[in-house]
């Protein structure tokens, strides 16, 4: 086994070394390990993916589809990206100039930062949020502003985004948004996100959307900022939630021409090309596929009324989601905010696995989040050993 020249123990990258490991995968497998532990860690569809997008990825291999694409994506994928979110948010973008195809979301949001930043900018992130967010942006010499919306319902409103801005000044770059939001569910109206439009128009910065959970809307309808503000936007999404495609890996980013521009640049140096056979089963998705998420959604919204109600039976206090796949729970006060001491007592005598809020992120600390994209079977078993565990710390 070859060990670090010890000269070279020091050449490891400042800005990586300073950024601690993923929070939601490390406490995810500190946990996996105990004998018996039902999972409600990891916003991973129990779903199968749909037979007729399976079929399209099976004919693709036997096809011999197996070669580099457009570093962009297949122009056939980027078109039926266009036709849907021309159809679902009104706006269209040009498959030629305004959308890449990227390694999943998470490739979208880290291409888009550093295409856009440099050192010294800002970017303010409402939290509690996604855990990539904030790397994503300091990896690139910037600052993300975290902005705790815990005491406004977990929402960033036109209001505090306006003092925010006026505070932190011109070197803001953009405001990062996503919605319904991971961790807590929370999403925003139409009015909602038009004061919020009104705001980021009068500064002249950018919004970075992330809608990967748009498909997945239980109370109001989903609502898209780009929309609104076209000129500004830039829409990150992909098939993960809406399509149970997790492993495939397929996301997308949607915004003007110059800023696609510089963002295909570093896209093609992270990746070079998406892959073929997912790109097959992505066009499937979103050319035949319209129904599939909308099947999800009914057991989604099923599961979330069940585990909300039980665990508000229970005592705990939880803003109840708008969307996505998350419960965002306070934890019992005699924790005060020590959400990961709880959680690994959760894990290791009530045998159930949740994620400690302090991974998203100020407003997260005293939370645990719950994914009820799981089997009905886990989240049945999960509330009985949640209800036994706290009637015994009563």
């Amino acid at each position: 086994m070859p060990k670090l020249d010890t000269e070279l123990k020091t050449t490891i990258n400042d800005r990586l070394a300073a950024v601690p490991p993923a929070q939601i995968r490390a406490f995810d497998e500190e946990i996996s390990a105990i004998p018996g532990l039902v999972k409600l860690t990891l916003g991973e569809p129990d779903f199968a993916v749909p037979a007729h997008v399976k079929e399209a990825a099976i004919n693709s291999i036997q096809n011999d589809d197996s070669h580099y694409s457009a570093s962009k994506g297949k122009i056939e994928l980027r078109q039926a990206i266009s036709k849907y979110l021309e159809q679902s948010r009104h706006v269209h973008y040009d498959p030629a100039t305004e959308i890449v195809v990227t390694i999943g979301a998470t490739e979208a949001v880290t291409a888009t930062t550093f295409a856009m930043l440099n050192s010294g900018d800002k970017v303010i992130i409402p939290t509690p949020a996604f855990s990539l967010y904030f790397p994503s942006v300091s990896l690139t010499g910037a600052e993300p502003v975290k902005v705790n919306t815990a005491d406004d319902g977990f929402l960033l409103s036109a209001d505090r985004l306006e003092e925010v801005l006026t505070k932190e000044g011109s070197a803001v770059k953009a405001v990062l948004l996503n919605y319904p939001n991971n961790p807590t569910g929370r999403s925003y109206t139409e009015d909602e996100l038009r004061a919020l439009a009104r705001v980021i128009k009068k500064h002249h910065i950018y919004a970075i959307v992330d809608e990967i959970y748009s498909s997945l809307m239980y109370d109001h309808p989903f609502y898209s900022l780009a929309t609104l503000l076209p000129e500004q936007t830039i829409l990150i999404s992909g098939l993960s939630k809406s399509h149970a495609m997790t492993g495939y890996r397929l996301g997308y980013v949607a915004a003007p021409a110059e800023f696609i521009a510089a963002m295909s640049k570093m896209h093609s140096f992270m990746v070079t090309a998406p892959n073929d056979t997912a790109q097959a089963a992505a066009i499937e998705a979103l050319e035949n596929g319209e129904d599939d998420p909308q099947e999800f959604k009914q057991v989604y919204r099923q599961r979330r009324d069940k585990l909300a109600t039980a665990m508000r039976e229970m005592g705990f206090e939880i803003a109840l989601p708008d969307g996505a796949f998350y419960i965002f729970a306070k934890i019992p006060a005699e924790f005060g905010d020590d959400d990961m001491a709880f959680a690994r007592k959760l894990a290791h005598e009530a045998k159930v696995g949740v994620i400690p809020g302090n991974a998203f992120g100020p407003g997260g600390e005293g939370h645990i989040r719950l994914s009820y994209a799981a089997a009905d079977t886990v989240i049945d078993i999960a509330i009985e050993r949640l209800q036994n565990f706290m009637d015994n710390l009563a």
